[in-house]
């Protein structure tokens, strides 16, 4: 006989598999329960509504993703560290939910307003101005050059999210199989941080 744990964790899994298929609006409880291998009054037994699970869902990937980074962001480390372990930490999370990047995306043109309440409100959500304020103090010194700090928040964020976005277009153009272009992921972590920091050169 299942736990309880045993099978909300089911319901978690197919939800979330299910919610980066076909997004909220096109995800259907019974789609879910299908794939949790439950019937869908069980289902609606652990979780009432959709939005509720997606909630969840959303969540639970946002504070996996955000918690190591506000813990990067905090740290002792020099500023070059940080941008260096940013970096990996977003490719390595991204390299193990491909998914997530394209799931937000289209959430967030279905319904930006909830998207962004719940991404700006999570509990980690990365202090992102102590992390600028140390990048103006680094400019005034003189180890970086001076530039808009978005622009290289910008920068890094798109450089970490495009390729696991084009993955389908990228892995054609080149020839690449799934092997490859993990392979290909985890020499970036090194390209980028390289790229990052020699633009940031004064």
């Amino acid at each position: 006989m299942q736990t309880t744990n045993t099978t909300e964790q089911q319901i978690i899994d197919a939800a979330k598999k299910i919610f980066m298929q076909k997004g909220l609006a096109g995800a259907r409880m019974q789609d879910i329960a299908d794939e949790a291998g439950i019937n869908k009054a069980m289902l609606h037994y652990y979780y009432r509504s959709k939005d509720k699970l997606f909630d969840m869902v959303f969540q639970e990937a946002m504070e996996n993703l955000l918690k190591r980074i506000n813990i990067i962001f905090k740290g002792e480390m020099a500023f070059e560290e940080k941008v260096a372990a940013a970096v990996d930490h977003y490719i390595t999370f991204l390299s193990a939910n491909p998914h997530l990047p394209v799931f937000i995306i289209n959430e967030i043109n279905q319904n930006p307003d909830r998207i962004v309440e719940r991404f700006v409100h999570a509990p980690d959500f990365p202090d992102i101005k102590q992390f600028m304020k140390e990048m103006l103090v680094e400019m005034e010194k003189g180890t970086i050059r001076r530039m808009n700090p978005m622009q290289l928040m910008m920068n890094t964020l798109s450089m970490c999210i495009f390729p696991f976005i084009a993955k389908p277009m990228l892995s054609n153009v080149f020839g690449m199989n799934d092997q490859q272009y993990s392979a290909l992921m985890e020499d970036r972590k090194k390209s980028v941080t390289e790229f990052i920091l020699m633009s940031l050169r004064p």
